[in-house]
């Protein structure tokens, strides 16, 4: 059974953030609110996880999954940023966009896109993921909380906790989140490519 935890949006309690915290680093897989829709997500070295993550949402080994970062200093140990793509990213974050870069050598190789060594980042804008980083101190592997065949995330703890009970291990609850995914743009080529249309306003990649 999922532990649950009623976390305030605005003013997240300590005690609770440090009790999920604590079982990030258990190799536990939690449901959390980000500022674009909940993610599940675990600690980077949880391999386990990672497969708890594909069996939930029945993903392949193409798919890219999201570093999630607390800042800038933090993106810029786990992917590799020109001057161009930097001025890009620095001028949309924190926010809802979703970025494909070039992997560092900090990323486990099983985290990136087996053909073009790349791996998605993103910092939220939200003050319960920034408060789980924070205590964390390192990135959140995460992926949206989109089940199979289902066309939204979930939005709902009370709903993910009556779906995904025996699947994962905690769920944050800390009011509605939207619904609406992030932006996700590839920036590891030439141009910026828009790979999905989300909540960040698109048009500066355009």
């Amino acid at each position: 059974m999922a532990k649950y935890f009623d976390v305030h949006p605005d003013n997240p309690q300590p005690r609770a953030i440090r009790q999920v915290v604590d079982l990030l680093k258990e190799d536990a897989l939690i449901a959390y609110p980000t500022d674009s829709c909940y993610a599940l997500g675990i600690q980077l070295g949880n391999r386990p996880g990672l497969e708890r993550i594909k069996e939930i949402r029945r993903l392949d080994d193409r798919h890219h999954f999201t570093l999630i970062c607390r800042d800038f200093a933090q993106l810029g140990q786990f992917v590799k940023i020109s001057n161009s793509v930097f001025r890009l990213v620095k001028a949309t974050t924190p926010g809802s966009y979703t970025f494909i870069l070039p992997a560092t050598k900090e990323v486990p190789r099983r985290l990136m896109h087996p053909k073009k060594q790349t791996v998605g980042v993103r910092i939220p804008d939200h003050r319960v993921a920034q408060a789980l980083l924070e205590e964390l101190g390192e990135p959140i592997l995460s992926s949206t909380l989109l089940l199979p065949g289902e066309e939204e995330p979930m939005t709902q703890g009370w709903e993910i906790k009556d779906q995904l009970d025996h699947q994962i291990d905690a769920i944050i609850d800390s009011g509605d989140c939207g619904t609406e995914p992030t932006t996700v743009v590839d920036l590891s080529g030439d141009e910026p490519e828009i790979l999905r249309y989300g909540a960040g306003d698109p048009a500066r990649f355009e």
